[in-house]
């Protein structure tokens, strides 16, 4: 993960996620040389509009199978403005049923999975055990409201997880042996 972002042409300023990176300026030239890996075999870089709340964090939505099992409330260096710079591994977990998150965890639950697996033709039994997804701050709403602007979606390894996690990726592994034993899962 990089940020980019220009410093007066044809220089630009690039801060890697990495831990204990600096920030880099470099010419145009030779981040776009540096980019150039991620072009091989169909790859691709994707360019996300700026947002303007990046200093509040980023809200990692934790998933076993298709409900929510936990939060986590963190600040990537990456994706801060320049200045503005935290603790690179400050992250901060949230049950499932917090209410910081309530209006996201309804979203991901009733409007946001099930409509894309519908979209894409799969069932829930398909989704991985665990799997998370990013999200940015948006603008707020005429009430006041939060909105969420999806970041990336992570399935391999998603760890650390909030402890209250565990319990539900159990529950999904149990009731998937249960049906592969072919027992009714509950």
């Amino acid at each position: 993960m990089e940020r980019v972002g220009s410093e007066g042409a044809p220089q630009v300023r690039v801060i890697e996620a990495a831990d204990e990176a600096a920030p880099e300026d470099t010419g145009l030239e030779d981040f776009m040389e540096r980019c150039e890996p991620y072009f091989h075999e169909g790859g691709r870089v994707i360019d996300q509009p700026f947002q303007e709340r990046l200093g509040e964090g980023m809200i990692r939505c934790y998933m076993a199978a298709d409900r929510v099992a936990g939060f986590a409330h963190q600040y990537p260096k990456g994706l801060l403005p320049s200045g503005l710079v935290r603790p690179h591994g400050e992250k901060r977990m949230y049950p499932p049923d917090a209410d910081t998150f309530k209006r996201l965890r309804e979203k991901m639950e009733s409007e946001w999975v099930h409509p894309f697996l519908g979209t894409v033709g799969l069932d829930a039994a398909t989704l991985p055990v665990i799997w998370d997804a990013d999200f940015l701050y948006g603008p707020k709403t005429a009430m006041g409201d939060d909105t969420y602007v999806l970041c990336e979606i992570n399935v391999s390894s998603v760890f650390a997880i909030p402890d209250e996690a565990a319990k539900a990726i159990a529950l999904v592994v149990a009731r998937r042996l249960k049906a592969g034993c072919g027992e009714t899962p509950r």
